[in-house]
């Protein structure tokens, strides 16, 4: 009943910045203009509500409970807390896709990058499932993450050194900071499968994840099929990162905050930190575009700029807490 509660209260509040992102930003609406929108979706008012802030502040919800859920699931699997979804590079291959798309001059061809950022964050992902249905040890995987992010970083770095043009160079900068900024309703359609696809697997692994809480010797005993389910919370992570960051970029500290911020409410079970954990992502990453839109800048923020600038110095705060109670 509690954690009901609990997440029934994280819903509510997902709502409300919701709201707060339909309502605000960069033009001001009078309660007239709102109700005109809301009459006449084909008026001013109306296109800029439902056709600008409307597919942005979605955008925001569907990359910040993807990221959320794929941070707790990462988590759970490595048994690490500093874990999220760039920890095995997935993040890196979707960067290093959309940064190869960009400077092939594919990025007037419509979803060429979104395919392009999903295709490599898959590729990562297939090579990952492998290698977690081979090693169970989760140091492993984390250390073949580490080499595949250094590596595709690495590359990413020789495509900006190999960039044709200083604007292609721009666009791949600008695209790897992270934005939700002129997204519309397609671009959210087309990672709706890709999402949808994570969500299944990171629920049916999520079985997998409390056996694994209790120890590797227990997780073997349990009867489970735990190859199976490390296999599904690699892939289903890796879905929902490499979809996040074909629509949005490189978006850090969502997928690490997320869910520390639920736990004392949910409670220390992986299974049940899921749901919370897409649930404060989404409200994250909404607040933080909320914030890249009303802070007056001539230029408007990056997405990726706001989240480290206020995710770094709350993450420090939920170290410190967690220091705290270890020492106590």
């Amino acid at each position: 009943m509690r954690r009901a509660a609990f997440n029934l209260a994280l819903a509510a509040a997902v709502l409300g910045l919701a709201a707060a992102g339909l309502l605000l930003g960069e033009t001001q609406l009078t309660g007239a203009q709102i109700a005109q929108a809301f009459a006449d979706p084909a008026s001013g008012p109306g296109e800029v509500l439902w056709s600008i802030r409307a597919p942005r502040t979605v955008a925001a919800l569907v990359v910040g409970a993807a990221l959320g859920l794929a941070g707790a699931v990462m988590q759970g699997l490595l048994r690490n807390p500093l874990a999220d979804p760039g920890v095995l590079g997935v993040s890196g291959g979707a960067g290093l896709g959309a940064a190869l798309a960009i400077s092939l001059g594919l990025a007037a061809t419509p979803g060429a990058i979104e395919g392009a950022a999903l295709a490599a964050a898959l590729a990562v992902g297939m090579l990952l499932t492998v290698l977690s249905a081979r090693f169970r040890e989760p140091e492993t995987l984390i250390l073949f993450g580490v080499a595949l992010s250094a590596f595709t970083g690495a590359v990413t770095s020789l495509v900006f050194n190999f960039s044709p043009s200083p604007v292609t160079l721009a666009e791949v900068f600008s695209w790897l900071l992270g934005s939700v900024a002129n997204r519309d309703w397609g671009d959210i359609g087309r990672q709706l499968i890709p999402v949808g696809l994570g969500v299944a697997l990171c629920a049916y692994a999520a079985r997998g994840l409390v056996m694994l809480s209790l120890g590797e010797e227990t997780a073997a005993l349990s009867g489970l099929p735990m190859a199976r389910l490390r296999a599904a919370a690699v892939a289903g992570a890796s879905l929902l990162t490499g979809a996040s960051v074909a629509m949005a970029g490189i978006v850090g500290f969502v997928g690490l905050a997320a869910p520390h911020l639920v736990r004392a409410g949910a409670g220390a079970d992986p299974g049940r930190v899921l749901v919370p954990s897409a649930l404060a992502g989404a409200g994250l990453l909404v607040a933080a575009d909320l914030a890249a839109r009303i802070i007056p800048t001539d230029l408007e923020l990056k997405l990726g700029v706001v989240t480290a600038l206020f995710g770094a110095p709350l993450f420090a705060l939920i170290a410190w807490r967690a220091a705290r109670s270890w020492r106590g």
